[in-house]
């Protein structure tokens, strides 16, 4: 395959869309009941784990990476020495504030920690911060500089 094809082939399989549906199925339905009481916490591992097979080497890496997985904007609001705040905000992520008060947003929490943790080279957690009458998340990233990484 010359290098054009493959290159229309991959621009091509990044523009395919998954119905909102479907997805929202699987999120929102299938895991929770899947995963009982424990989906939070499981999908807070998930999303570190998922971090570790795409480690990201920016924020801005890490924002877009949430764009292409369609978990939506991020962005920093605020950062000081030992914790961060960001946003993360779409219209599906409104949506779903608006629809379920059970949902939760750990996997990209979870994503989110990992990520930082790589970069920053200590232990981080995060947290999210659901804000039903703004339709978005506020995220909070903190770590300690005497804790650090394995």
């Amino acid at each position: 395959m010359s290098e054009l094809a493959s290159a229309k082939s991959t621009n091509e399989d990044h523009i395919q869309s998954v119905p909102v549906f479907g997805y929202e199925l699987i999120r929102e339905v299938l895991l929770p009941d899947l995963l009982g009481n424990e989906a939070p916490e499981i999908l807070y591992w998930a999303g570190k784990r998922l971090a570790r097979m795409y480690p990201l080497e920016t924020a801005e890496q890490i924002a877009e990476f949430f764009t292409n997985a369609g978990w939506g904007s991020l962005s920093i609001a605020n950062e000081s020495k030992h914790e961060l705040e960001m946003i993360l905000s779409s219209p599906l992520i409104a949506g779903r504030l608006q629809k379920n008060n059970n949902c939760t947003f750990q996997l990209e929490a979870g994503f989110i920690a990992q990520q930082f943790e790589f970069q920053k080279e200590v232990i981080c957690e995060a947290f999210e911060h659901p804000r039903k009458k703004t339709g978005k998340i506020l995220i909070t990233v903190k770590w300690d500089k005497k804790d650090p990484a394995d």
